[in-house]
């Protein structure tokens, strides 16, 4: 079979991370000639770049990284995204919350299509896959860098809208302007009920309500934009309605770690007040004795911005342990006195008397939890940083209950 990108040769700059690691697997089974390094393994150096290759980053990646200042010609991730989703039609998933989610119960209800999700979908076992015969591709279109702007959508979905990434949009009008463009690139146009304004045109999806394995009312809506999607794409839902109920996630959304000490321990990106809301409403749905969250702000800027409103989402748990900000692509000094007990502060004024623990390291957060957990708590690990250690940690080392 004539593969099309036969001979050709990408690098992957951070092959690790969860998009591109997807983007390296099938460009692979693609015929590509793959490469790759990752600062968690063996790090960046310019030697790692084969002659030849072409260098594909993305916008974490800065310009001054060794495997970038090579001379070798260049590849935005998204612009190589933007390629395959020219040769099928795509179904392309975007909004500031439930995308992936979203994205996963798509390639879930609609088997045997090629996808590439920003997480792995706990049915397939990865994150991306190709296949030749498929009809469809499906796939995760990030909003974060505008990035979503380069694809090419056969279906466009924008599951909400909300400012988060406030390095990169100015406003919520600039949110707003950014979806609509998004969705102007496509032929059909699935939107939220509030969200008309994007795409007069657009249809709109409610709120699920068929049987659904994974909690909470985000994804019940989650769930009605993917079959709103798969109506339009195959002209049914009627399978995907079935599949559905079978649903099990995707990776670190709402993801059942194991037990500590007799609680449930459950991993959670949510790294904005609204998805840690969510999250912490979806637990509530299960009914534990307590909620305990497990927060660990993500990047200076949002935490500035938003510590009150973290603060008063942490409210609705039974206690928080806050860790401090995991910084990504920003650096401390250049946001004075913005620090994850920002938050701490905030949840306490939110709800007097509510414990809130400023643990600040992963050591003290863990060994507070390891004496603080109780047979039936439900544990949150929520962030978008390297929270998720600390829950799988303590899975790792539990006591039998009773001991």
């Amino acid at each position: 079979m004539n593969q099309p990108w036969s001979g050709r040769k990408l690098h992957f700059v951070g092959i690790g991370g969860i998009g591109m690691s997807g983007l390296a697997k099938v460009a692979r089974s693609l015929g590509a000639e793959v490469t790759g390094s990752d600062r968690a393994q063996g790090g960046h150096d310019a030697r790692n770049v084969p002659a030849g290759a072409t260098v594909v980053f993305s916008t974490a990646i800065g310009a001054d990284n060794p495997e970038r200042t090579t001379g070798a010609p260049e590849l935005h991730r998204a612009d190589l995204l933007a390629e395959l989703t020219q040769l099928k039609p795509t179904i392309a998933v975007s909004g500031t919350h439930g995308k992936t989610t979203t994205t996963s119960m798509l390639v879930h209800a609609m088997p045997g299509e090629s996808y590439l999700v920003g997480g792995e979908v706990r049915s397939t076992g990865t994150n991306a896959d190709w296949h030749e015969d498929s009809a469809w591709l499906i796939v995760e279109a990030d909003e974060s860098d505008r990035s979503l702007l380069k694809l090419h959508p056969t279906i466009a979905v924008v599951t909400n809208a909300e400012l988060d990434h406030h390095t990169t949009y100015a406003s919520s009008r600039d949110v707003d302007d950014t979806f609509a463009q998004f969705l102007a690139r496509a032929r059909d146009a699935v939107v939220a009920p509030d969200l008309t304004r994007l795409r007069a045109d657009a249809h709109v999806f409610g709120e699920y309500d068929g049987p659904l394995a994974v909690p909470g009312a985000h994804n019940r809506k989650n769930a009605a934009a993917a079959l709103t999607a798969i109506e339009i794409a195959q002209g049914t839902a009627e399978l995907a309605r079935e599949l559905l109920a079978t649903f099990e996630g995707a990776g670190r959304r709402f993801e059942v770690v194991g037990t500590a000490n007799g609680a449930t321990v459950v991993d959670d990106y949510a790294h904005h007040p609204t998805e840690v809301r969510a999250t912490i409403e979806a637990a509530r749905s299960q009914h534990p004795p307590r909620v305990i969250a497990l927060f660990q702000p993500h990047l200076f800027s949002r935490t500035q911005r938003e510590a009150r409103a973290f603060g008063e989402a942490l409210a609705g748990a039974d206690m928080a342990v806050l860790l401090d900000v995991y910084p990504a692509r920003e650096r401390q000094e250049d946001y004075p006195g913005v620090s994850g007990l920002l938050v701490a502060e905030h949840a306490y004024d939110a709800r007097p008397g509510m414990p809130v623990i400023w643990a600040k390291t992963h050591a003290t957060a863990r060994a507070y939890l390891q004496r603080a957990l109780q047979e039936g708590d439900l544990l949150l690990t929520m962030g978008a940083g390297d929270v998720n250690a600390i829950g799988r940690d303590l899975v790792a080392h539990s006591e039998p209950p009773g001991r």
